[in-house]
């Protein structure tokens, strides 16, 4: 396994950074209501330290999956086709590093199969794995293509993202309806301008 693969399947919890308890995760909570200005101890109060603690289970479960896991299952039956796949509006849900605020959007994923395909879940499920931590658009964006490029082995592969960032239109500037595009290629796409004209075109997004 290449060092490109092993970076992508290995957890991303950093090795180095020892996880708190429970109890010490509902405790910072705790902190942080009251640094806020409320009593922790009301009773609309009382029980939301575990339930954020519940909450960033499930909004960082990507730290303790793998792009290897999201892609595992392939189809190496393509018959004659050899054209693009493409799944556009995948929903991403992520948390910006800057702020830990919520960045909404969505994802288009398209590749041209080498000698497999991959279920069409299972690239929702890869775009959920990497946006379940936290993020910044532009990396999000790469982590996306440079897996689908390790482990599937395609002709090419595009990935655009358009995403809303709460950071920007709920504080600081406060743009409101202000989306972010990102986008990166590999291979056919990455070499002809042709390529990447389809590819927007069919996801619909503006060219400009």
């Amino acid at each position: 396994m290449n060092t490109t693969i092993t970076k992508l399947t290995e957890s991303a919890t950093s090795k180095d950074v020892k996880r708190p308890g429970r109890e010490e995760a509902e405790a910072a909570v705790r902190t942080l209501i009251a640094w806020a200005g409320d009593d922790p101890r009301r009773s609309g109060l009382i029980d939301t330290p575990a339930r954020v603690v519940d909450a960033w289970k499930e909004l960082y479960a990507g730290y303790d999956r793998t792009a290897e896991d999201a892609l595992a299952r392939t189809f190496e039956d393509l018959e004659t086709y050899d054209d693009l796949v493409l799944v556009r509006d995948i929903p991403v849900y992520s948390h910006c590093e800057h702020h830990m605020m919520p960045i909404v959007g969505q994802a288009h994923l398209a590749y041209y199969p080498g000698d497999s395909v991959t279920g069409l879940s299972k690239l929702a499920r890869l775009v959920d794995t990497f946006a379940r931590r936290l993020q910044s658009q532009e990396r999000l964006t790469s982590e996306v293509l440079d897996a689908m490029d390790a482990i599937l082995k395609p002709r090419g592969s595009a990935v655009m993202i358009e995403a809303e960032h709460t950071c920007m239109t709920m504080r600081g500037i406060r743009a409101h309806g202000a989306r972010t595009t990102t986008t990166r290629y590999s291979g056919v796409f990455a070499n002809e301008d042709g390529e990447q004209n389809r590819f927007v075109t069919l996801v619909g997004a503006d060219p400009s």
